[in-house]
């Protein structure tokens, strides 16, 4: 007979079985805001298909599988032929091709595609994050092979399709097919102008042969992958296809995969080009123009990766405090405990209201929104991406010692929580691009100023600080040794106005009286205590 004090009792049950889409109420809003309302049925329809796919206790169990057995690479067969093959889990394949399958890289082709597939590139990401590298990359493909209308109309079908055709083969023979990105190296790092990469033109026009690395090539089992290099004529941007038209593999070493902090079931990798076979995209010499709209876009993945880790770990939180009790009571209903949740779930809607605002000026495509974005992306990049870690630690800590072990999944969110900060610039490359747009694009900073100009006169906290940033934008000394000052205050003032405009009046209340009014301390869970969190909490609760 079982000693009484192993009786389990005062436990949280699993966060499982449940639509992580429809209880996601400010990403529900955010669809339901931006969305033509002739596509909205649709969109909740295959949103929430998704997000209880995601709830589910199977992909919940792939999203583990995944994570406890990382990618293994293959440089030979058994013969002694090198293959250069990464070999995964068939979680990972799982994962894998349901995004696919849910039309996460086939934005381009549908209406309001941009923001249907943010809203489940959130929400599938919440499963596992590391999948979403690939998935990325191949969305953000489109507009950089859109420079050469020839190479678009081949492979952007392939980029776009909603079938996952898993191993390599000529892009001719394929359903569909996935990009990688490799840009940085050894020296360079971010400095991408200081590859040394080299292109030699071959007889036919337009093709190259490759000489060198990428420190940094991401889903290196793609079937073709945008690089830059030296052309004769400076750094161009080229597409290498891993199997050429004849079937033979083209030459793309792969050195070693990174052993990373997290983001385990993704294999990061090291590669070498040896008269390596390459396309010419776009003009020589523009390589960085060419790429910097798949760059922009994976810049805006970062942010939705970000939003989703938030968003998990926030509705971990709630969850686990909603059933667990101490001192008397449920966790949830102590004026202390609610105050943290309050301030984590403030921190994770102002998150995902913006990242969707961003993905909905995608799809209007207007002189406009291109240049709002210009500026915003950076900003939001820098910024959202930045409050991940915090949020997911102190998440953590909501769930005690339940939470520092690895069945409760927090480790994992955590171990995920620094890598879109650092991925696709870290914060000194945001802030700089940040300010490169307001000094160089006057149309980009008109753009923010009439978007947070909307909500003026809503909420005095932010007509304040709206006041304070002009005062900032206007003193141009030093602006360099400023930019991580500005690029937050631009981020937050973006996010106060579109909570104001659109978010409940306790959560818009609550973020400008902290965020923006300075009645907040240096950790979460110092929010007024005069506000109401309750229905803060409330809102951020995942109904299961």
């Amino acid at each position: 007979m079982a000693a009484s004090t192993h009786t389990v009792t005062n436990q949280a049950p699993p966060l499982v079985g449940y639509d992580v889409f429809a209880a996601d109420r400010a990403l529900v809003e955010a669809v339901e805001r931006h969305l033509d309302p002739g596509l909205l049925d649709e969109a909740h329809e295959e949103l929430s298909l998704l997000g209880r796919t995601t709830g589910s206790a199977q992909v919940q169990e792939w999203g583990v599988l995944a994570n406890e057995n990382p990618p293994k690479l293959r440089t030979h067969d058994r013969y002694g032929n090198r293959v250069d093959e990464v070999d995964f889990h068939p979680a990972w394949h799982r994962l894998l091709g349901k995004g696919v399958s849910a039309g996460l890289t086939a934005a381009w082709s549908r209406p309001g595609g941009h923001l249907r597939r943010a809203a489940g590139f959130v929400v599938w990401s919440q499963a596992e994050a590391g999948h979403g590298c690939p998935l990325s990359m191949t969305h953000a493909a489109v507009p950089a092979l859109r420079t050469d209308p020839a190479l678009a109309a081949l492979w952007e079908p392939l980029l776009t399709s909603t079938v996952y055709d898993q191993g390599l083969r000529p892009a001719s023979q394929k359903a569909g097919v996935l990009f990688g990105m490799g840009m940085t190296e050894k020296q360079g790092g971010s400095d991408v102008r200081a590859n040394r990469t080299e292109a030699r033109p071959l007889a036919e026009d337009g093709t190259y042969e490759l000489t060198g690395h990428k420190w940094f090539c991401s889903a290196p089992m793609s079937d073709g992958f945008l690089v830059l290099a030296q052309a004769p004529g400076g750094l161009t941007c080229f597409l290498v296809p891993r199997v050429l038209e004849d079937g033979t593999r083209n030459v793309f070493r792969i050195q070693r995969l990174k052993d990373k902090l997290g983001n385990k079931s993704n294999a990061s990798s090291e590669v070498e080009f040896d008269g390596t076979w390459a396309r010419r995209v776009g003009d020589e010499g523009r390589g960085v123009r060419t790429i910097i709209e798949m760059v922009a876009v994976t810049r805006l993945d970062c942010v939705l990766g970000a939003a989703a880790v938030m968003r998990q770990a926030v509705a971990q939180a709630v969850h686990h405090c909603t059933y667990r009790e101490a001192f008397g009571g449920k966790l949830i209903d102590k004026p202390l405990m609610r105050n943290v949740l309050a301030d984590l779930a403030l921190e994770s809607e102002a998150a995902t209201t913006l990242a969707m605002r961003l993905a909905a000026a995608y799809d209007d495509g207007g002189e406009d929104e291109r240049a709002f974005l210009r500026l915003a992306v950076p900003a939001a990049k820098y910024w959202v991406t930045k409050r991940c870690t915090p949020v997911a630690v102190e998440a953590l800590e909501c769930l005690g010692g339940n939470g520092y072990v690895e069945e409760s999944g927090m480790p994992r969110l955590l171990r995920e929580s620094p890598l879109n900060s650092i991925w696709e610039g870290a914060g000194n490359v945001q802030a700089l691009d940040l300010l490169r747009a307001i000094q160089r694009e006057p149309q980009a900073l008109n753009a923010f100023l009439q978007e947070v100009g909307r909500a003026r006169g809503a909420d005095h906290r932010l007509d304040g600080a709206i006041k304070n940033l002009l005062g900032e934008l206007a003193d141009l000394d030093g602006i360099e040794g400023r930019g991580r000052r500005l690029a937050e205050r631009v981020a937050l003032v973006l996010q106060g106005s579109l909570l104001v405009r659109y978010a409940p009046p306790e959560v818009a209340d609550a973020f400008c009286a902290s965020r923006l009014g300075g009645d907040w301390g240096s950790a979460f869970g110092t929010l007024p205590h005069s506000l109401d969190l309750a229905t803060v909490v409330e809102r951020a609760r995942p109904v299961s």
